[in-house]
């Protein structure tokens, strides 16, 4: 469990949860689900003493379960965002069941609630766990995987953004200060951790499109077989579960920027400007959803149009086999036909019993081979698809 307390522009961890909330900024409560079910008791009385309202039992549960789909919910006193995130995951070795896909990763170890793709190993280093946010008005409780990157990198991103050094250039450029600064509220911070989730896959985009690229580029080659259709199927589906996993992940975000509309601001100008930051924020993160789900959609949509290219090349390299086969067979036909006729058992045959009749029983062969193939050829008939 880390305990970030932000007030003044500043930020500053510890371990043990807090007693009060400072003056002026917001706490954020940071630990993995396992600490979470351990340490439940105790967390629920830090919110009820920091809040005056600990987690409803239902909201309990769905913070603990990891397999839960990306969702938004809320009370009266706080909002709740379960969110699958779609980041490098940092142990490629494990492996574990992609919720319903019947896909399973081929690693020694299985982790809980993490989903581990088959096909590409690209698509293999997707973590999928689900990370969940309680939203209070000065609290943010994240509950997390055990050893969650995305954690510890936006922590390390906190600490190095409260530095004086930084903090004084960013105080010098708003813009700058308002991107990445210290967050405003736990609303901005949740927002700003879910932006990077999605950000992670993007960052996978390159090698991912390069696997299925090179793929294709084996589907496209007549002079190659292609034998790894297994890997390639089992890669469209785990491709199919990251966009239906975008979809729920757009579905929760979309219900939260509604809720938005519904907070009570008053007419103070910096907490309109700070709820209008909030939706600005909102937007931009499910304009990040839309681009993984465009992205996925492509590979898609490129990898079955390279399938069916596939199968398109190899029907016509069939056909200029078969076609080469019959022309062979239509040129070797009338010789087949002479060498027939001249080998019957009559005694008396034309040019049989002469010198020169097997010369010209042959030159007449020739002749009829050397112009139907140039006939054939004239037709194209004899020419690659290629050409």
């Amino acid at each position: 469990m880390r305990v970030f307390t932000m007030a003044g522009g500043q930020v500053h961890a510890g371990l043990a949860l807090p007693a009060r909330l400072p003056e002026q900024g917001f706490v954020w409560i940071a630990c993995s689900r396992d600490r979470f079910t351990a340490e439940l008791e105790s967390i629920q009385q830090s919110l009820e003493r920091l809040t005056g309202q600990p987690l409803v039992d239902l909201h309990v549960s769905d913070l603990l379960n990891a397999q839960l789909p990306s969702r938004y919910d809320y009370s009266s006193h706080y909002d709740l965002m379960v969110f699958r995130r779609l980041a490098p995951r940092q142990d490629s070795a494990d492996g574990a069941w992609l919720p319903g896909s019947g896909l399973k990763g081929t690693g020694t170890g299985t982790r809980k609630g993490q989903s581990q793709r088959s096909g590409p190993p690209v698509l293999q280093r997707i973590d999928t766990s689900p990370v969940g946010f309680a939203v209070f008005d000065r609290v943010l409780l994240s509950v997390h995987p055990s050893d969650c990157a995305v954690r510890e990198a936006y922590a390390s991103r906190l600490l190095a953004s409260a530095q004086p050094a930084m903090a004084q250039a960013q105080a010098a450029d708003a813009r700058s200060a308002g991107a990445r600064g210290v967050p405003s509220s736990p609303a901005d911070m949740m927002l700003r951790i879910l932006s990077q989730m999605v950000d992670g896959y993007l960052d996978l985009r390159r090698e991912l499109s390069r696997q299925l690229d090179h793929w294709q580029d084996e589907l496209l080659n007549p002079r190659a077989r292609f034998n790894r259709w297994d890997a390639l199927l089992k890669a469209r589906l785990a491709l199919h579960q990251i966009q239906a996993l975008c979809d729920d992940q757009r579905t929760a975000l979309q219900l939260w920027t509604e809720s938005l509309d519904t907070w009570g601001v008053g007419q103070d100008v910096a907490a309109l400007r700070a709820h209008e930051l909030l939706k600005i924020r909102s937007r931009d993160v499910l304009e990040h959803i839309d681009r993984v789900v465009v992205h996925v959609q492509r590979l898609e949509h490129n990898t079955e149009t390279s399938v069916q290219m596939h199968f398109n090349v190899q029907g016509n390299r069939t056909n200029d086999i078969m076609r080469t086969l019959t022309v062979l067979t239509a040129i070797f036909l009338p010789l087949n036909l002479i060498a027939g006729i001249f080998g019957m058992n009559f005694e008396f045959i034309p040019w049989l019993h002469q010198v020169s009749g097997f010369w010209w029983a042959l030159g007449s062969m020739a002749f009829i081979a050397t112009a139907m193939g140039w006939f054939f050829w004239r037709k194209r008939y004899l020419a690659r698809a290629s050409d």
